[in-house]
């Protein structure tokens, strides 16, 4: 997939833009959002830019703007690589959805990867792959003959799995993460793959792992009766949520990742034949400066 410009292509509308970051970092958000209106007036075909000012309307209260903005982007790339869908969804503007774009995921992933470690590890304090290795090693099955990482990502999880695996194999939607997974040199193949799409061999994996991945794909059915389906006898699924308190099944959060509920897992786990070994309450990583509640399942 062709990732979109970061800037329009005009060099004056791409100064004004620069001054309207300037007057939103300052705070002045609604002046940054007049100034990036007249960017694009220069650059009416700017994606990211009718993105962007969507999100500096948002900053000064003024959700009608910044929901037009929104659906210009929409309007300009079908695809939605921005997440412009969300956005509206959030917003009231649109239904709600099941899944976010794939178009959305892999552009958010291949921005990303370049400082996705850094970043997750380093300034969220994520745990997810930690979490997930122990609640595995607590079944006490020291080997794994056939396993897959979905969502593999840069391999963080592939790292732990290494171990425990006879053959491993990582898929995902992101190139530029399967790149820095590939430099890991822990896996045996790695797979381009859109996990809403994506379909293995029917009992043909001991295990299949998924860290951090979900919150990415809003409703678990398919997934999760999918992953079953691909588990041998025996097979284990281990993966993560972010944990959801409330009545809903699922929501989607302000930062455009969906949240689970208990009720909600375990009742897909139950329909698709899965005994629950563990299940596990756990702070996953920070998000602005505040824990992040998540469920560990094996």
């Amino acid at each position: 997939m062709t990732s979109l410009p970061r800037a329009s292509g005009d060099l004056l509308a791409d100064r004004r833009a620069d001054y309207a970051e300037m007057l939103f970092a300052s705070g002045d958000h609604a002046a940054a959002a007049e100034i990036m209106l007249g960017a694009l007036e220069l650059a009416p075909a700017w994606v990211l830019g009718w993105f962007r000012l969507g999100e500096m309307h948002e900053a000064a209260g003024d959700m009608p703007a910044a929901a037009e903005a929104w659906k210009m982007a929409l309007k300009l790339d079908a695809d939605d690589r921005t997440g412009a869908a969300l956005k509206l969804e959030l917003a009231g503007e649109a239904p709600a959805s099941a899944a976010p774009p794939s178009a959305f995921v892999e552009e958010l992933f291949d921005q990303y990867a370049g400082n996705f470690d850094a970043s997750l590890v380093g300034k969220l304090a994520y745990r997810v792959p930690e979490l997930l290795a122990e609640a595995i090693a607590r079944r006490g099955r020291g080997r794994f003959e056939r396993v897959v990482d979905i969502g593999c990502g840069t391999g963080l999880m592939g790292e732990r799995l290494r171990p425990l695996a006879g053959t491993l194999e990582g898929h995902d939607i992101s190139a530029a993460m399967l790149k820095k997974a590939a430099a890991r040199s822990c896996y045996d193949r790695l797979v381009k793959s859109d996990l809403q799409a994506l379909d293995l061999a029917p009992a043909s994996l001991d295990l299949v792992a998924a860290a951090d991945v979900f919150m990415y794909l809003g409703a678990l059915d398919r997934i999760v009766a999918r992953v079953a389906s691909w588990l041998a006898p025996a097979g284990v699924f281990a993966f993560s949520v972010e944990r959801h308190p409330g009545p809903e099944d699922v929501v989607l959060r302000p930062s455009r990742r969906y949240a689970h509920s208990e009720g909600y897992v375990r009742r897909l786990l139950d329909d698709a034949g899965l005994a629950v070994a563990s299940f596990d309450t756990a702070t996953i990583r920070m998000d602005r400066g505040e824990p992040v509640e998540g469920l560990i399942v094996v």
